[in-house]
């Protein structure tokens, strides 16, 4: 489980440093970023609840502004890839106790957790796409996950 989830988390990165650059590029991507932000604030606050950390003091929707964001996506990248070698496979069964931002207290696995911040980064990307075409770009890159791995060396 430990690779598969080191392999999600290569390809949220790689898909984050494309939709990144193209809301750099983009001259009316207001919404895209605010997508962006909203996506990378969300990471760090489920890596904080995933090690027991204080909650962030970031804003679930802050405004970051598209030229923090490939040291952001890094920064996550960095943590998370960490966290997740560090990992045992029994781990992954654990349960994370946190709350939300409204105070309510929830018990989830890991591995359902790892799953929805990689679920969540797909879906706040793909918005971010649609306002970037609605900007202007005609065409988005194709960043399928199977098509990520037929891309790898030895795939």
């Amino acid at each position: 489980m430990k690779n598969h989830f080191i392999r999600l988390f290569d390809c949220d990165k790689y898909a984050n440093e494309v939709i990144a650059k193209l809301i750099l590029n983009c001259n009316n991507s207001e919404k895209a970023t605010q997508l962006m932000a909203h996506l990378l604030a969300a990471q760090q606050i489920w890596f904080n609840r995933c090690n027991n950390l204080p909650a962030s003091t970031s804003p679930l929707w802050p405004d970051w502004q598209a030229g923090t964001f490939p040291q952001i996506i890094q920064n996550n990248y960095d943590a998370w890839s960490k966290f997740i070698a560090g990992l045992s496979e029994t781990d992954f069964n654990s349960r994370i106790n946190y709350q939300n931002s409204k105070g309510d207290e929830f018990n989830e696995e890991l591995v359902d957790i790892l799953t929805h911040v990689i679920n969540h980064g797909t879906h706040h990307r793909a918005q971010a796409g649609q306002y970037l075409k609605l900007a202007g770009l005609e065409n988005l890159p194709l960043m399928d996950y199977i098509l990520y791995v037929r891309s790898l060396p030895n795939s």
